[in-house]
């Protein structure tokens, strides 16, 4: 069940035109108030090698999903998000933002499903929903997870419309012997490389970005590309890890590194990516 079979090329890979609109709208939508025409979403995009029919195509698909909503603003055509869009961003934003690791005293989530055998195609979707919320696979039928996973488990599988195949066992206490079961359960070693991908990507970032020139400050547009990228990146990451106890991970665990590495670059980048958002939508 590996999570990335290309762990160094996964970090630099150029993501899917919609993935970076939903990046940018997760980023800044309080600073632009909800709302950006398509005009300016188009030269923001640009700066992330996104080009004009890719920004149009991406916005249409993400309307037909009802992330995204078509509005007209001052006579500008534009878009915001949808309220589905808003729940699903500002319950990513814990995922994605927070520090947030797994205790064992709280506990575990199972997942335990049946679905019939003519209906098998929805069991395929809980399967692929569960591993994408971080859930590994303890036996057939059978998914687990830390506790701190399970609110937001259930809110996908009955946003699905699964409630009815799937029970949620909440804070189970699981017997000795978890080092070795969570390799069982989760392909640890493939995850221990994606996070050494990320490292190797983005560290020369951060090193580039902490000898930016003070007072003057780092050119903002060039910050909001690499904020851009850097959460982009960090996002597919953090939504496979499960985040488990530190006391189950291998020892010299490169999630450490990775996760220094990216709030190093927040710090160096957010103040500047919304500074140059907001002089292209209010001063370009």
């Amino acid at each position: 069940m590996p999570f990335y079979t290309e762990p160094v090329a996964a970090a630099q890979s150029v993501p899917p035109p919609r993935d970076m609109i939903l990046t940018f709208y997760g980023l800044f939508r309080e600073g632009i108030g909800g709302w950006i025409s398509i005009a300016h979403l188009i030269r923001l995009m640009a700066e992330v090698d996104v080009d004009a029919p890719a920004v149009r195509s991406a916005v249409s698909r993400l309307k037909r999903r009802g992330l995204i909503e078509s509005h007209t603003v001052a006579g500008a055509a534009g878009y915001s998000l949808s309220a589905g869009g808003q729940r699903l961003l500002a319950e990513g934003d814990p995922r994605i933002l927070g520090r947030a690791c797994a205790r064992l005293e709280d506990g575990w989530v199972l997942a335990v499903f049946s679905v019939p055998e003519p209906e098998r195609d929805k069991r395929h979707v809980l399967r692929s929903r569960l591993e994408r919320l971080g859930f590994g696979a303890a036996a057939a039928g059978v998914w687990i997870a830390p506790q701190h996973l399970a609110d937001e488990a259930r809110h996908r599988i009955e946003g699905l419309g699964l409630g009815g195949y799937a029970e949620l066992f909440e804070r189970a206490q699981l017997p000795g012997g978890l080092p070795e079961a969570v390799r069982r359960w989760w392909d640890l070693d493939a995850l221990a490389g994606t996070y050494s991908g990320f490292c190797a990507a983005f560290e020369p970032m951060l090193r580039r970005w902490s000898r930016a020139p003070r007072p003057s400050g780092p050119d903002d547009g060039a910050a909001f590309a690499d904020y851009m990228r850097v959460v982009d990146a960090w996002r597919k990451i953090v939504y496979r890890d499960p985040r488990l106890p530190a006391d189950l991970l291998p020892a010299g665990w490169p999630g450490t590194s990775a996760e220094r590495i990216f709030f190093g670059l927040r710090t160096a980048l957010h103040q500047a990516a919304q500074q140059h958002v907001t002089a292209v939508i209010y001063q370009g």
